[in-house]
């Protein structure tokens, strides 16, 4: 198998762009044919589906329709977010799996953390580029939680600590890496070699077709999926514009539409992906039925209501990713 270094995103965005500027049948063809050589050349095979329905749809607790309820960061709003905490409470609370984040201290120590910093969740600031394994553990990771009295203390987890505990409850993981490719392969693979469970139990996810396209070269035999929100480069979360300058906004919008044509029609065969997470605005029937016939399974994020979850389960039948398994809440974005 040959190997592609990074940048997959802007390869297949240039491609669209000279396949969109040329008029000529010739160029066209010639293109296209290039394309398809290079999919041939350098893609991973998807996994048999059976082998990633059994780990998207694994477990006695699924919801009805044999739906996957997963906690997002663990379940953010029923315990501090990405702790041992949320994994012992979403699996208290039914859920089949936990969504985690995997992120990196300054020495290379792999710890769950959805932020670059940990001003947002701890009662520390600054970003984990500059923090040591040690530093990290003098943090409350409760400190800024709603139950912050209730889980006083809680400390931010190594991804070690936190793979076994999810082990102990049987819990589906979803590995969200949130970048450093090489070092989340790295660091994943050895997982997967100490704990063989996993590859039945495990997907990794991530935003960076990179990253999923690493985790494939490093281990072919681990399910993955790629994350999508349209419109990400140019928009927050919440809807509000990521940058003031109207020429770069404007920009960021092209490359938004590029990328997400890259998603459908790219992305996913060249790194053979198993499932798709996809932001909930944007599921439909439709959607669904496009990447079912592709072999992929459609995962929603994040769905936080009563209604919501019932509409996924009962007429989409797909599995979601959810903040809270006992009541209504806001998403984190």
């Amino acid at each position: 198998m040959l190997q592609l270094g990074d940048g997959l995103p802007c390869f297949s965005a240039l491609f669209m762009v000279f396949l969109l500027g040329t008029r000529s049948p010739l160029w066209s063809t010639v293109l296209t044919a290039s394309m398809y050589m290079f999919l041939v050349m350098f893609r991973f095979p998807q996994l048999p589906q059976a082998r990633a329905r059994q780990v998207l749809r694994q477990g006695s607790r699924l919801a009805p329709g044999g739906v996957s309820e997963v906690a997002h960061r663990g379940g953010g709003h029923d315990a501090p977010e990405n702790t041992i905490a949320a994994i012992r409470a979403a699996s208290v609370n039914g859920a089949t799996g936990v969504e985690l984040d995997l992120e990196f201290t300054a020495d290379g120590v792999p710890i769950l953390m959805h932020d670059e910093t940990v001003d947002r969740t701890t009662n520390g600031s600054g970003p984990l580029s500059k923090l040591h394994f040690s530093d990290i553990g003098k943090l409350d990771a409760a400190a800024k939680h709603r139950l912050s009295d209730r889980f006083k203390g809680e400390k931010i987890p190594t991804l070690q600590e936190a793979v076994e505990e999810c082990i102990k409850h049987q819990l589906t993981i979803y590995f969200d890496v949130k970048g450093h490719a090489d070092e989340a392969a790295a660091a994943l693979k050895k997982l997967y070699q100490k704990h063989s469970v996993l590859y039945n139990s495990s997907v990794v996810c991530s935003f960076e077709p990179k990253v999923i396209y690493r985790m494939r070269q490093t281990d072919p035999d681990v399910v993955t999926a790629l994350t999508h929100r349209p419109w990400s480069l140019s928009h927050y979360g919440d809807g509000s514009p990521r940058f003031t300058s109207a020429w770069k906004h404007q920009w960021m919008q092209m490359l938004d539409v590029l990328l997400d044509w890259a998603h459908h029609h790219l992305l996913w065969n060249l790194c053979g992906v198993s499932a798709f997470l996809l932001q909930k605005n944007y599921i439909s029937t439709d959607v669904v039925r496009y990447w079912a016939d592709r072999g992929v399974e459609v995962v929603a994020w994040t769905v936080n209501t009563a209604v919501e979850k019932q509409y996924y389960q009962q007429h989409l039948n797909i599995n979601y990713i959810t903040d809270s398994l006992t009541e209504d809440c806001e998403p984190h974005y």
